[in-house]
């Protein structure tokens, strides 16, 4: 089976790679680019783990193909923080101790990144409701709804 020359951006850096057709997004993040903080909590698109952002819009990159990257521009949380300050949603969860295995953070936090890009003041409902693709099987979601609510009202303020 033939690999594909694929040509993408991530987190605002070009990046080219030989790709099999079977393989995922999941898969070239880790396993190709070294990008390994997206997770694989289930491949099958349930639990949110691996949860990037692909233009504009939020998917699962275990339900994506590599060679789908061709061309698109893709955000992954290696990208949230801006060098050593981290993004405002990041701190908050540290803040709220809104984190404890960390598999299901990247997802959260790239989930809640791009709810608050389209609505700067969301409800808690609505911060249910947008997360609600992301499974957290170790702090419940009451420190992970706080930490997103905190943050919008930080960064609203900001």
């Amino acid at each position: 089976m033939s690999k594909y020359h694929v040509t993408t951006t991530i987190n605002d850096d070009e990046f080219e790679f030989l790709c099999d057709p079977t393989e995922t997004m999941l898969d070239v993040l880790r396993d190709e680019l070294n990008l390994t903080g997206s997770k694989e909590g289930c491949a099958t698109g349930d639990c949110g783990a691996c949860s990037v952002v692909m233009d504009g819009r939020l998917v699962c990159a275990c339900l994506v193909l590599g060679v789908e990257m061709e061309g698109k521009s893709i955000a992954t949380i290696e990208g949230m923080a801006d060098g050593e300050t981290l993004h405002p949603l990041q701190q908050k969860f540290l803040d709220h101790a809104a984190l404890q295995c960390g598999i299901c953070t990247p997802g959260m936090l790239v989930s809640a990144k791009a709810l608050l890009e389209r609505n700067p003041d969301p409800t808690e409902t609505e911060v249910r409701y947008w997360l609600a693709g992301n499974l957290c099987r170790c702090t419940g979601y009451d420190k992970i709804i706080r930490a997103v609510m905190d943050a919008a009202k930080e960064m609203r303020a900001a």
